[in-house]
């Protein structure tokens, strides 16, 4: 397994999940193409493109810090294009940005609803669709969303159907175009942790009291790395879970992700056989 000299270009990237999933390629000496909004110091939320490129290169990657507003199209072709010219091609593509309110149908606006839409499910789809004819050249390409296996179970849609319904349908992207590009061997994949992820939406929904159940962002950046890591001709169309790629691949030792040592984890939403735990009810 190596992504030495490989492209990744990863929306969502200044933090949390997407930064860890840039890291751990990064010590393999991967091009990264660090996609996010956030140029300024946020005053809540740590980091920023520039700060992320900065741990990327001393990792051992080359880094390229664009702003990149998943909603605009033009902002979209312009970032592509850019990573394009940078490192000559683009190998993977990371649909990582999203956006989350946990609120049922009358406490959502449609600001809100259009913001999660226009993110989770159109970004996704327009990032794809940006990337794919790069992507056809790629090296072992691959399309990885990090979104969860698809289900009509209704207890994940109840709570909140709004943001059910636009992180679905990063999940129906997964399983519409790895038909549509399985004859030309891009594996497009879903990626979903088991637990919830301590990152800084997780602080600011729990309102800070979310570490203890929670997991380090690592262990989904471990459960990419193997996934990427497959022939992408052969392994493509799947939901997959954290901790099960990471099982399968040999890992046994988890308790080195936890936030807090010998805590009870707290099952991340529309994780499958799990039940609807109580931290994500709205406050």
């Amino acid at each position: 397994r190596s992504f030495s000299g490989l492209t990744a270009l990863i929306t969502g990237a200044s933090r949390g999940i997407g930064k860890e999933i840039a890291l751990r390629l990064a010590k393999d000496g991967a091009n990264i193409v660090v996609a996010a909004k956030t140029i300024k110091p946020h005053p809540k939320l740590a980091g920023t493109i520039y700060t992320a490129s900065e741990e990327i290169e001393r990792a051992g990657g080359r880094a390229l810090p664009l702003f990149l507003d998943v909603r605009d199209e033009e902002n979209v072709q312009e970032c592509v294009e850019r990573a394009v010219e940078k490192f000559g091609g683009i190998d993977i593509l990371i649909n990582n940005a999203s956006a989350v309110s946990l609120a049922g149908t009358e406490e959502t606006d449609m600001k809100h609803y259009d913001l999660m839409h226009s993110i989770n499910t159109r970004g996704t789809f327009l990032m794809s669709k940006a990337c794919i004819p790069h992507l056809l050249n790629g090296t072992n390409p691959h399309i990885l969303n990090i979104s969860p296996p698809l289900t009509m179970d209704r207890i994940w849609f109840g709570p909140h159907v709004a943001y059910s319904m636009a992180k679905f349908g990063m999940s129906m992207c997964v399983l519409g175009m790895a038909e549509e590009l399985r004859p030309y061997g891009i594996a497009v994949n879903a990626l979903w942790p088991a637990t919830a992820i301590w990152t800084a939406a997780l602080d600011m929904l729990t309102e800070g009291e979310g570490m203890a159940g929670s997991r380090s962002p690592k262990i989904v950046a471990d459960a990419a790395y193997v996934i990427l890591s497959k022939g992408a001709a052969n392994f493509s169309g799947k939901f997959l879970i954290d901790e099960n790629v990471l099982k399968a691949d040999g890992v046994t030792d988890f308790e080195k992700y936890a936030m807090v040592p010998n805590v009870p984890l707290v099952p991340d939403l529309f994780t499958p056989g799990e039940p609807y735990h109580s931290r994500w009810l709205r406050k």
